[in-house]
């Protein structure tokens, strides 16, 4: 049985991993950390203030769902501690990852920009079907409390894209009648559209163009839990991926 500490436990999505955690029979919840409320209960354990409950409990594996900043000293900690990482913080930058890259080395990391099986399979898609069209945007719809945009997911998928099609054509827009009208520009210039909306919680579409088509790739999600297989197959699969791995793609085999 793997022993999983939860980092950000009294948040929605902390609180969803560690009914994952407790559900999995080969999972065992051991340390739940959250300094903004330390003292209350999450399965029966106590939320810790500070990371050391982490390496008190035991804990092999820590899922850290928080954000950036708070990441950004959970990780070498973790490191320094000998803990595999599952992450879905997102905002890091290349300089974080390299420098979380230099530090994982007698434990593992990996780094997901989403969770969600069917998200992951819409950024492949995405990203094979990219050197075929002329013309790509990407939508994405969030969550009211989401602070960042766009998500870690759209500017992921983007950089996947544009990776594959270093050509897509021009935008024709000359003039915005409000500014901004046309979205942000994205990796490879792939307009990217933020919309943050009471009542969602995650959704996603790309939407490719042609010569007389389109092709649009959405990714739906209606509840938290969709993102815990993938959670849970990452805390399973950790300890035989040496370093810093980025996604979920090679532990799904696509």
């Amino acid at each position: 049985m793997i022993k999983v500490g939860v980092v950000g436990a009294a948040g929605r999505m902390g609180a969803t991993v560690c009914n994952a955690v407790v559900a999995d029979p080969d999972l065992e919840l051991v340390a739940v950390v959250d300094p903004a409320r330390p003292g209350a209960e999450v399965h029966g354990l106590k939320i810790a203030g500070e990371l050391k409950a982490l390496a008190d409990a035991g804990a092999e594996v820590v899922v850290d769902f928080t954000v950036a900043d708070a990441a950004r000293v959970t990780l070498p900690w973790l490191a320094m501690h000998n803990i595999h990482a599952v992450v879905g913080t997102t905002g890091f930058t290349d300089a974080d990852i390299d420098s979380f890259r230099q530090v994982f080395g007698s434990s593992n990391c990996l780094i997901a920009a989403n969770f969600a099986i069917g998200a992951v399979l819409m950024m492949r898609f995405a990203e094979i079907a990219s050197p075929f069209f002329d013309t790509a945007e990407i939508v994405e719809i969030h969550h009211d409390g989401k602070a960042d945009s766009p998500s870690g997911t759209a500017i992921a998928t983007a950089q996947r894209m544009a990776a594959t099609n270093p050509t897509w054509a021009s935008d024709p827009t000359t003039h915005e009648a409000i500014k901004g009208a046309r979205g942000a520009k994205g990796p490879g210039n792939i307009p990217i559209h933020a919309i943050r909306m009471r009542g969602a919680v995650a959704n996603q579409e790309v939407v490719l163009g042609t010569q007389g088509q389109t092709l649009t790739i959405r990714h739906d999600t209606v509840d938290r839990v969709s993102f815990m297989p993938g959670v849970v197959l990452a805390c399973k699969k950790i300890a035989g991926r040496k370093g810093v791995t980025l996604g979920l793609d090679d532990l799904l085999g696509i």
